[in-house]
């Protein structure tokens, strides 16, 4: 990866949170990039850091003990005043709420909300506002734009209000765009229109996304590469064509494992044993250990390190120690058909 491709660089990444007099650790030292122009995926069960360390590369997480580096374009953010970050936020990174119900203001039009975050990043006039408004509604294929910026979000279906999300993120042609499961809310007709929609933008407009999901389909779908989180740690991290056809870390080939292929009629679908441990429940060793079934002493006394095990495909398992797929007990069929 040259260096002066990468436009995200995170380094070192902890997120705690201040609970009484103790805090409890959210993120662990999690490293990672994105190039211009890429499209990254971040996979992992609920609580396993996903959303927010999304929340930290916007600068939205005030209420917690954030250490580490996070560079933008050669800035470290973690360094920024609120003022400095709101001229970076919703110009350079712009963010994809998972309820767009609830990230858009009730008692204002589409209109007012889009105009308006215009005249906070832009010298710009009311009608060149409105204009660029129109086209850009159009653009994430919204029929009757200047109709629609008269009504209010409730108004709307769910899927037009997430058009409407998109083009409010893309206002000033942001350098990153932060998609936190966008997808979630609306039916599977809907959600192939906006998956296509943001490849779309991303091709056109060299606009970076980082894609937050639980769902692996829609990561081979739209991501070139992919981050499996799990406890606040990254497990497995590489390229997409890569991680689906050999996943290597035991909580990878879990998730795939759990997918259906709907190939046979009587598939037997293998869950992950065991649950997500809580927030601050903190153990010693990998985190995976209690839910592995290749569970070794090692691995109950020492986290292990995020390696590189060939080029653009890192696992923190000790069982690729010395850089080796050391082939464990099956876990269930680890075929990358099963996700697609």
């Amino acid at each position: 990866m040259k260096e002066q491709d990468v436009l995200l660089d995170v380094k070192q990444l902890s997120i705690a949170f201040q609970q009484k007099k103790q805090k409890v650790p959210i993120v662990h030292h999690i490293s990672f990039s994105i190039q211009k122009g890429e499209t990254l995926g971040i996979v992992g069960e609920s609580g396993c850091g996903k959303s927010i360390t999304s929340m930290s590369l916007m600068g939205l997480n005030q209420q917690t003990d954030t250490t580490g580096e996070i560079h933008f374009e050669g800035q470290n953010l973690l360094s920024l005043s609120e003022k400095q970050w709101r001229e970076i936020r919703g110009n350079d990174i712009s963010m994809i709420f998972q309820e767009p119900m609830t990230s858009l203001n009730p008692l204002m039009t589409i209109g007012k909300q889009m105009t308006e975050a215009l005249f906070t990043h832009q010298a710009i006039g009311q009608k060149e506002a409105k204009a660029k408004a129109i086209d850009l509604l159009q653009t994430v294929g919204l029929k009757q734009a200047e109709l629609l910026l008269k009504k209010y979000p409730h108004e709307l279906s769910g899927g037009m209000r997430q058009r409407v999300m998109i083009a409010m993120a893309m206002l000033c042609h942001p350098k990153l765009m932060i998609a936190d499961e966008p997808t979630t809310a609306l039916d599977v007709t809907i959600q192939a229109q906006i998956l296509r929609l943001l490849k779309k933008l991303n091709e056109e407009m060299d606009t970076a996304i980082l894609f937050i999901t639980h769902d692996l389909g829609v990561v081979r779908q739209i991501c070139q590469r992919v981050m499996i989180m799990y406890a606040g740690r990254i497990v497995e991290e590489g390229t997409v064509d890569r991680i689906f056809q050999k996943p290597l870390h035991p909580y990878t080939k879990g998730l795939f494992a759990s997918v259906p292929s709907f190939k046979e009629k009587k598939e037997k679908l293998i869950s992950i044993a065991g649950h997500v441990p809580k927030p601050g429940a903190i153990r010693s060793g990998c985190q995976f250990a209690p839910r592995c079934p290749y569970q070794m002493a090692q691995c109950l006394e020492k986290d292990p390190a995020l390696q590189s095990i060939e080029q653009n495909h890192r696992v923190a398992c000790f069982l690729m120690e010395g850089g080796e797929d050391t082939e464990s007990p099956t876990l269930a069929s680890e075929s990358a058909d099963k996700t697609v």
